[in-house]
């Protein structure tokens, strides 16, 4: 499109790559049997990326309209803040991108998927909006939480899930051990993820008188319960790895989330608090070791 042409190279990388293979991983959790993987599930698949991504751009447009002037302050760089986008055409991306993802559910013929997506638009928008005392919940430690789990975990998570499973296979709605396990790991680690957000932006929050997690508790603190609660979901999964019937998954499991706390844990301790920069760095590294999370779900069987 030519608006994505405007971004400029200083601009943050997008997260639709890692989401749509995310997607992908999701999409196979349904299956029972090598039989179920066929040339309808990967073209269903493919499908569901244009909305996904659609919702994806709606839920950073929405973002940052609402937060232009601090985001001049915490994240000069960005379109709107750096004056790549126009508000006229963040407002257009704002309200396109949703609707363009309901009419797509709408035509794929899934009501999983179109109340995932309504879903998405109404947190996305209460995240965002300061209508108070209901809406923006940014300022708010716990409901910016929730948002981050619902948006970049949950409503990517069973949405799709029951799509696949009930609307492209035929099957019965259930939910397996993988998938539950994945819902799990998904709250823990995007609340994590909420925290350490925050962290860098402590400076343009506070001016604009948001009480974030790290404003209130400081720091210091909100960082180490952040790598602490990631460490604990890896340790979830050492555990539940060491019950599984297979030892190929068991060894994967275990091994390789292991690995991965520890590579966690190395990487926490170069972390300065009081570079941005340096905090910047550990918050997109996290979300890295979040979607590598979607390969490893598949060992545990």
């Amino acid at each position: 499109m030519a608006w994505q042409t405007k971004i400029r190279a200083r601009s943050t990388p997008s997260d639709a790559p890692p989401k749509i293979a995310a997607l992908l991983s999701v999409s196979l959790l349904p299956l029972q049997s090598p039989a179920d993987f066929t040339p309808k599930l990967i073209i269903e698949a493919f499908k569901c990326m244009v909305p996904a991504i659609m919702m994806n751009n709606y839920a950073n447009a929405i973002n940052q309209l609402a937060d232009v002037h601090i985001d001049k302050v915490n994240k000069p760089y960005l379109p709107l803040a750096c004056g790549d986008f126009s508000m006229g055409e963040g407002l257009a991306i704002t309200i396109a991108s949703p609707l363009m993802a309901v009419a797509m559910g709408i035509m794929l013929r899934s009501p999983p998927l179109v109340i995932g997506f309504i879903i998405w638009c109404i947190v996305g928008g209460a995240y965002s909006i300061d209508l108070p005392p209901l809406l923006r919940w940014k300022g708010n430690p716990l409901m910016a939480a929730v948002t981050i789990i619902s948006m970049n975990g949950l409503l990517l998570l069973f949405p799709f899930f029951i799509h696949f499973q009930k609307i492209v296979l035929g099957n019965p709605v259930a939910f397996t051990k993988p998938v539950l396990f994945t819902a799990a790991y998904m709250v823990i680690w995007n609340a994590a993820i909420a925290f350490v957000k925050d962290i860098p932006d402590v400076e343009g929050d506070k001016a604009f008188g948001l009480q974030t997690l790290p404003i209130i508790l400081g720091k210091e603190k909100v960082f180490s319960i952040a790598v602490n609660m990631m460490l604990t979901a890896y340790g979830s999964a050492v555990l539940v790895g060491a019950f599984s019937p297979s030892v190929l998954c068991r060894l994967v499991t275990m091994i390789g989330h292991s690995a991965l706390a520890f590579v966690l844990w190395r990487q926490a301790k170069t972390i300065d608090l009081s570079d941005n920069k340096s905090v910047q760095s550990f918050y997109l590294f996290i979300w890295k070791l979040y979607y590598v999370e979607f390969l490893f779900v598949h060992f545990l069987r």
